[in-house]
């Protein structure tokens, strides 16, 4: 009989201590085969296999392209590559960012989903924002089943808290229990009458690999319909992906954001472009002064006004940009994100 011995585990904003704790309350006979998201750098230098395999007793690596998949083994997304899992092992590739990041979990959680059904256990530990709701919800719907820190013992509660609010999960336990909880679920009889893989988990599986066949004709198919949203990787469309009552987007290439992860995205373009429009404004005022002055020095004085009335009106505008971006006139907006803000705060696990 099959167990569920693929373990998923997503984790993000102070995944690094979670992730120990699961690591040092695995057993030595562990046996299923744990792979691990963190989110990283692209050009950083990750040892977090050397972290977790001095927490327990598990060995851990990074995953290799290829590697056969073995029992009691942890194995950890590299840099810049997202980790997906399949019959004949891992595979690494440089596929498209999902929500900005790459490695992300939700193409590993997806793909192990695809490859393996109801083996597979997802598990959601502390994070920013909705990453890993959408992959666990593909566990799910393939038979497998989802397991969450409890947001209340999270350091940080939105990615725990968003995979509760849109995925039927199956166990939340603080981090010091969860590998008590997959030990349990590993040994619970698979049922016969689980869902199928469905057209829209095999395509968004390959366009998360980077597969071109799956890029031709997307209009046609995609899973999804047209969004009045722009890619902001690659400023492409976004088809909007309804998993229930989660949102998310994918446009022509792959890139994929939820809601969350777009907004933010959104706001740090706004961000970018006020920083440039600061930057013009000064540039055009100082640029004004300076042939103002040059005007002065020729005794040519209305035009050294003109010039100077310009560069006044340049810096006005200036200083209202720059109180925006100081949070001076955003108090309103500011407040509205602190409220939203507030299940990400840090708290110390108990």
């Amino acid at each position: 009989m099959p167990k569920r011995d693929i373990i998923v585990v997503a984790a993000s904003a102070c995944g690094v201590e979670g992730l120990q704790c699961l690591a040092s309350t695995l057993p030595a006979a562990f046996e299923g085969s744990v792979f691990v998201t963190l989110h990283f750098p692209e050009h950083g230098v990750s040892v977090l296999p050397r972290i977790l395999a001095r927490a327990g007793p598990l060995p851990a690596a990074h995953g290799g392209e290829g590697d056969h998949i073995l029992p009691g083994r942890v194995y950890v997304a590299p840099p810049d590559h997202h980790m997906l899992l399949a019959r004949s092992g891992i595979h690494l590739v440089r596929g498209p960012r999902e929500n900005g990041s790459r490695p992300a979990a939700d193409p590993m959680f997806r793909s192990a989903a695809v490859s393996f059904g109801p083996r597979v256990i997802g598990v959601v530990l502390t994070g920013n924002l909705d990453d890993g709701t959408a992959g666990l919800a593909a566990v799910k719907r393939l038979g497998g089943l989802a397991v969450v820190e409890d947001p209340e013992t999270a350091l940080f509660a939105s990615m725990p808290r968003s995979a509760l609010d849109h995925v039927a999960v199956d166990r939340v336990a603080p981090i010091g229990q969860i590998a008590g909880v997959l030990e349990e679920l590993m040994n619970a009889p698979i049922p016969t009458n689980l869902s199928v893989r469905t057209d829209r988990d095999v395509m968004e599986n390959r366009l998360a690999a980077g597969d071109p066949g799956a890029m031709t004709h997307a209009e046609q198919q995609h899973p999804g319909a047209v969004s009045a949203f722009s890619c902001p990787d690659c400023g492409g469309v976004l088809w909007e992906i309804h998993d229930g009552d989660f949102v998310r987007f994918r446009c022509r290439v792959g890139h994929a954001w939820t809601g969350a992860g777009l907004f933010g995205q959104k706001h740090r373009a706004f961000d970018d472009a006020l920083w440039t429009a600061l930057r013009a404004l000064e540039e055009s005022a100082a640029l004004a002064r300076q042939i103002a002055a040059r005007q002065r020095a020729r005794a040519a004085e209305r035009v050294a006004e003109r010039f100077e009335a310009q560069a006044a009106a340049t810096e006005e505008r200036a200083a209202v940009i720059r109180a925006v971006l100081e949070g001076e006139l955003t108090e309103p907006m500011t407040a509205a994100r602190g409220r939203s803000a507030d299940a990400d705060r840090p708290k110390r696990a108990s």
